[in-house]
């Protein structure tokens, strides 16, 4: 298999190492993704590489900062110098721009409050806001009709000595960043966490076919889908952005992700007393989460046809147990009003409850408990059977699967969560769990521990795991009980993940116990609740423990 060379973080020691980090990110997108950029981009791209030193020094501080405008007096770096003829050359090469209008609220963002003052002072004191804060000006003028209109910064305040420059590329530089790290929730500071040491990731290696997007309607829709949700957070109606969605691709992460948002549009839409919309919204997404969400608002609404339907249709084949334990619910709720079979009973675990009265604290009730049960008793949560699962199994979450891992500061596989996950893995799972069978498991997981101690794992949380916690779990919790959570943990990455008990009892005669930890008023989740029947199910000894306070 042809492995390529990974990009690696430059030096801190280098006063321009932001700019080498910039050069490695470009010149990885370039020879990876080249095929997917168009040809003005390449042109604007050819600009910023054709630029002097500090030019591009400069260009790429601007891209780093927050927002797209930026004074001239606020760039100031010790080692780009003056960045007055540095931003000349900006503007003459088109990266940047000179006279963008701004509407006026990004204006009073940009000036202090004294300078906002210098700017309308004639108007603040005819509106008798001379002395307001900041914020109540700023509000003011948004609000005036008279400033609705954007204007550049020159226009705004002609008597100022500064000039604003605006970013022409951000586009292309978000682009960029995109299709090097798959997402848009990193960026550039993992070159230097990764320097400094602060963030290690596993070495894993690439091949030509190490990327997140082939086609360019790819990143496209990813874009379109990452600017509605913005949007979406800034208030904007839901309708309007229900309209502006994009019609679905062939692909399944991409598809997952468009589904999440329509789920996220009919929640907000819900939330504003929007059912119409919220309605159609649940209707056409695939989120696990929406069928259960439009059954409930149908049956609030008052069409139980609707949603008794709904919950039928969905019981036949659910997508997932957090589906089918919201629709049965449903179907207990309407069956009579439908004149329909009665349900199946459902059958209630039989999980012990134990009351541990305290004294009042602001301690967590889960470390109140641990402290008070005999023990010894682990504060673990969902981090020992997550972190065993991630050190049995490395060399296959690791494994370089196309698509799987595309840029170094990958903490998992890409598709960690997403369904098929472990179908494609299934062979290299087989052989680590087989080590459960012949005994080997042990050894395996300690050494593993101790040669990946601190590189990041989304399924491990290394301070939760100390390695006498992990000898203890290993010595006393059998092998087949481990096989059990992780094939259950493995069909449902991302819905099996979490609901795991508070704590880990180990017993004087080599057995163990999981507590769920609940404090006054608490109550247990539906996800807690079917772990709890797992547990059950599979002769595991798990219970309830319910905090109250002494009088």
């Amino acid at each position: 298999m042809a492995t390529v060379k990974r990009p690696a973080p430059a030096s801190l020691a280098d006063p321009f190492y932001y700019l080498a980090n910039a050069r490695t990110l470009v010149d990885w997108v370039r020879d990876h993704h080249g095929d997917l950029l168009l040809d003005g981009e390449k042109a604007q791209l050819g600009a910023w590489l054709g630029a002097g030193h500090e030019a591009r020094a400069l260009l790429v501080r601007m891209v780093m900062r927050q927002g797209e405008h930026f004074r001239l007096s606020r760039l100031r770096y010790r080692e780009i110098g003056d960045p007055a003829p540095v931003a000349d050359e900006l503007l003459a090469l088109g990266l940047v721009q000179s006279r963008t209008p701004i509407p006026v609220q990004e204006l009073a963002d940009l000036l202090t409050l004294i300078e906002l003052n210098r700017c309308f002072a004639g108007a603040f004191a005819e509106a008798g806001l001379a002395r307001a804060a900041k914020g109540i000006k700023r509000d003011w003028l948004r609000a005036r009709p008279e400033y609705a209109t954007p204007r550049p910064f020159d226009d705004w305040w002609p008597v100022s000595q500064d000039r604003l420059l605006s970013l022409a590329c951000m586009p292309l530089f978000e682009r960029l960043r995109l299709m090097f790290f798959g997402n848009l929730h990193q960026d550039g500071s993992e070159f230097v966490l990764t320097e400094l040491g602060n963030q290690r990731y596993e070495t894993v290696a690439f091949t030509p076919e190490s990327r997140a997007f082939h086609h360019r309607a790819e990143v496209d829709h990813y874009l379109a889908l990452h600017h509605l949700r913005r949007r979406l957070e800034q208030g904007e109606a839901p309708a309007s952005l229900l309209e502006a969605l994009p019609a679905p691709l062939d692909n399944d992460w991409l598809a997952a992700r468009r589904a999440k948002l329509m789920y996220q549009l009919a929640r907000a839409a819900e939330k504003a007393g929007d059912d119409d919309t919220a309605l159609r919204a649940y209707r056409h997404s695939d989120d696990h989460e929406a069928r259960v969400r439009q059954a409930r608002l149908l049956e609030r609404r008052g069409d139980h046809g609707g949603a008794f339907a709904l919950a039928q249709a969905g019981l036949a084949q659910p997508r997932d147990e957090a589906e089918l334990q919201g629709l049965q619910r449903l179907y207990r709720r309407l069956y009579k009003k439908m004149g329909a079979p009665a349900p199946t009973p459902v059958t209630e675990a039989d999980i012990l409850t134990r009351t541990l009265t305290l004294p009042p604290s602001k301690e967590r009730v889960e470390r109140l408990a641990a402290g008070a049960l005999a023990g010894p008793v682990y504060y673990v949560e969902n981090h020992l059977f997550n972190g065993l699962l991630a050190l049995l199994c490395w060399e296959a979450l690791y494994a370089p699967l196309p698509g799987a891992f595309f840029h170094p500061f990958h903490a998992g596989p890409a598709d960690l969560y997403r369904p098929g996950f472990a179908e494609r893995r299934s062979e290299l799972l087989a052989a680590c769990l087989a080590r459960l069978e012949d005994g080997s498991y042990r050894a395996a997981i300690m050494a593993r521990y101790r040669q990946k101690q601190g590189i990041s794992c989304p399924l491990l949380a290394w301070p939760a795991l100390s390695e006498p916690l992990l000898e203890r779990a290993l010595s006393c919790i059998p092998p087949a009980h481990l096989s059990a959570v992780f094939t259950r943990l493995l069909s449902d990455l991302r819905g099996h993940g979490s609901g795991l008990p508070d704590l880990i009892r180990f017993l004087p005669g080599g057995g163990y116990e999981l507590i769920e930890v609940k404090g006054p008023g608490d109550r247990l989740q539906d996800n807690q609740r079917r772990w709890l029947a797992f547990f059950h199910q599979q002769g595991i000894a798990a219970s309830v423990c319910q905090v109250r306070w002494l009088p």
